[in-house]
C-alpha cells in the first residue's frame, strides 16, 4: 500500500470510488474548509462584530499559537504516529523564554527551542530507534515535560514577567501591515510546510512512511531517521509556538498547555488528515485550526453560551471525520478484496 497524496486520491476517486465514496471522500478533504465558510457567513449575518477588522485580527493571532503546534502534528500524524506531549512542550517553552530572556531575547528564544527540541528527539529516538509506541512515549514525555516546567517554577507559585521592551515581547506583540508577528510567523511555516510536504522528498518520504512503513523500507527510505526528525521538528514548533505565547502575553504561566495537545490533534484531523496515517495536508491542517478558532470566537458572540460548548461542537466535528475516514477505509479495503 502506497502513499497517497490529495493528486493522487481524486485520480483514484475517479476511476475505482463509487459516486458516494467519491463525496465522502471530498467531505473529509474539503469538510472544513466548506463548514468554515458556512459559519462565517452566517455569523457574518447574525453578529454585527463578527466581521470586523478587529475581529478578525483576534482570531487570527489566537490561531497562530494552535496552528504551530499543529503544523508539526500533522507531519508526525501523516507518517502514522502521534505527539501527545506538545501540550506540556508548549508550556515548558513558554516558561524557558520567560526563564531565559533574563540574558537576553536571543536567549529567551533559543532555551525554549533547544531543550524542547531536546525534548522532541527524544520521543523520535524512542520511537524510531527503540521501536516504542508513540502513544506511551509522548505521554510519559507529556508527563515530564510538565513536572519540568513545575519544577522550575516552584509548582507555578513563581510566574515570571518578560521586560515590555524586550525584542522578544516585542516579537510577540507588534505587528505588521496591522498583523501580529505570530500570524506571518505561522503563516511561513505553514508555507514551508507545504512546500515540503507536496514538493520535495523528504514530504513524499513522509507519506510513505505513513502509507507502510515496511514498503517504505524496502523502498530503501531511511524511516527511522525520518521518524526522529519528525518528532524533533513537532518538539520545536511546540517550544516556538510557548514562547511567542509566553512574548504575546508578557509571562510564563504554567496553566496554559492543558488539553493543547488534544486540541492540536483535533484540528489536524478535522482537517482531513488520516489518524492512521499516509495522507493529509498541510492547508488542511490551518482550515481546521480556523474552523476551532472561529467556533470559539462564535460562541464568545453568542455571550449566553459556556466557552465548554466549544469543546462539545469540536468534539462532533471529529467523531464526524473519524466516521468517514472509517467509512473510507472500510470502501478501500472491500474494494481490494473484490480485486
Amino acid at each position: 500500500m502506497t502513499a497517497v497524496t490529495e493528486k493522487t486520491a481524486v485520480v483514484a476517486a475517479d476511476k475505482g470510488m463509487t459516486k458516494r465514496e467519491w463525496i465522502a471522500g471530498l467531505v473529509q478533504r474539503r469538510g472544513s474548509l466548506v463548514v468554515l465558510a458556512l459559519i462565517v457567513i452566517v455569523s457574518t449575518v447574525a453578529f454585527d462584530s463578527f466581521a470586523t477588522v478587529d475581529n478578525a485580527r483576534n482570531i487570527a493571532m489566537q490561531s497562530s499559537f494552535l496552528a504551530i503546534v499543529a503544523l508539526g502534528m500533522t507531519f508526525v500524524i501523516i507518517s502514522g504516529g502521534i505527539d501527545l506531549s506538545v501540550g506540556s512542550v508548549y508550556a515548558l517553552g513558554g516558561v524557558l523564554a520567560a526563564l531565559g530572556i533574563q540574558w537576553g531575547s536571543l536567549t529567551g528564544i533559543l532555551l525554549p527551542l533547544v531543550v524542547c527540541g531536546g525534548i522532541g528527539m527524544l520521543n523520535g529516538a524512542l520511537v524510531a530507534y527503540g521501536r516504542l509506541a508513540p502513544f506511551i512515549v509522548t505521554l510519559a514525555t507529556l508527563l515530564g515535560a510538565r513536572g519540568l516546567l513545575l519544577a522550575i517554577t516552584d509548582e507555578g507559585s513563581n510566574t515570571r514577567v518578560m521586560p515590555r521592551d524586550a525584542l522578544l515581547t516585542q516579537l510577540g506583540q507588534g505587528t505588521l501591515l496591522g498583523v501580529g508577528y505570530p500570524v506571518w510567523i505561522a503563516v511561513v511555516l505553514f508555507a514551508v510546510g507545504a512546500v515540503m510536504l507536496q514538493r520535495t522528498r523528504f514530504g513524499h518520504s513522509v507519506l510513505a512512511i505513513g502509507g507502510s512503513v515496511e514498503a517504505a523500507r524496502l523502498m530503501g527510505l531511511p524511516v527511522a531517521r525520518r521518524t526522529m526528525w519528525l518528532y524533533t521538528g513537532s518538539g520545536l514548533l511546540a517550544g516556538l509556538a510557548g514562547a511567542l505565547a509566553a512574548a504575546y502575553s508578557a509571562s510564563g504561566v504554567t496553566i496554559v498547555g492543558v488539553g493543547f495537545e488534544l486540541d492540536a490533534i483535533a484540528a489536524v484531523v478535522i482537517g482531513g488528515t488520516l489518524l492512521t496515517g499516509g495522507a493529509g495536508t498541510v492547508g488542511g491542517t490551518l482550515a481546521g485550526v480556523l474552523l476551532l478558532m472561529v467556533i470559539q470566537n462564535v460562541i464568545n458572540q453568542i455571550g449566553t453560551l459556556s466557552s465548554h460548548y466549544q469543546s462539545v461542537v469540536s468534539g462532533a466535528f471529529l467523531a464526524a471525520v473519524v466516521a468517514i475516514q472509517a467509512y473510507l477505509s472500510r470502501a478501500h479495503l472491500g474494494r481490494e478484496r473484490g480485486t
